[in-house]
């Protein structure tokens, strides 16, 4: 017999619905061109389901960006948890942002429809910030945790180490995502241990 939801894990099942069609039809027809009905029918509801989880098509798509950045959070914690030296951490976070890429192509064409329309929308523009700002703090609180836990002084405060590798991988998704072709899977992980590597020496030599 199939045990029956309770209200609120119905409730969830339906906001994880909702987002996940969101991402499919935002990164087809983009956030201005796709409408609510769309993500509703998508996700096999009607248009009240959407408005009863999200307040309105701005919140749905940032509140789907949100689910997507804690899943990469999580990824880069688990990548920097092994008892491997932090330079062999950096290449295999590398590898695991590069999988995600291949296996999720949604996720660029949803970055960069939000950077495009948080160009144009001021409102919009600032709840990004917002989010991002949160994103790069939590980023820098697993450095910062990593870094303690491995006696590794980067020499740098965390949260620009933490601007440092967004830049670096939203350059590497954008490259990608324009020619391919031109960028190894392994370009990306190199990258990071590369950065890693620099960042260590300029830790103080012991006297």
């Amino acid at each position: 017999m199939t045990e029956r939801l309770t209200r609120k894990q119905r409730q969830e099942h339906t906001r994880h619905c909702l987002l996940e069609a969101a991402a499919r039809v935002f990164a087809r027809r983009g956030l201005v061109q796709a409408s609510v009905d769309e993500v509703a029918a998508d996700a096999g509801y009607t248009k009240g389901a959407v408005y009863a989880n999200f307040g309105s098509k701005e919140e749905l798509f940032l509140e789907m960006l949100d689910a997507r950045f804690a899943r990469r959070l999580a990824d880069m914690d688990r990548a920097l948890s092994t008892d491997e030296p932090p330079e062999a951490q950096a290449r295999a976070a590398g590898r695991d942002f590069v999988d995600y890429l291949s296996g999720d192509p949604e996720w660029a064409r949803l970055f960069f429809e939000a950077a495009l329309y948080a160009a144009r929308e001021e409102g919009f523009r600032t709840e990004l910030q917002s989010r991002y700002a949160a994103m790069r703090s939590r980023m820098a609180a697993v450095l910062r945790a990593r870094s303690e836990a491995g006696g590794f002084d980067p020499g740098l405060p965390f949260d620009q180490l933490a601007a440092m590798i967004f830049a670096m991988a939203n350059g590497v998704a954008f490259e990608r995502f324009v020619e391919p072709d031109a960028v190894p899977d392994d370009l990306f992980a190199s990258m990071l241990e590369l950065f890693t590597l620099g960042a260590a020496s300029r830790q103080p030599r012991p006297s």
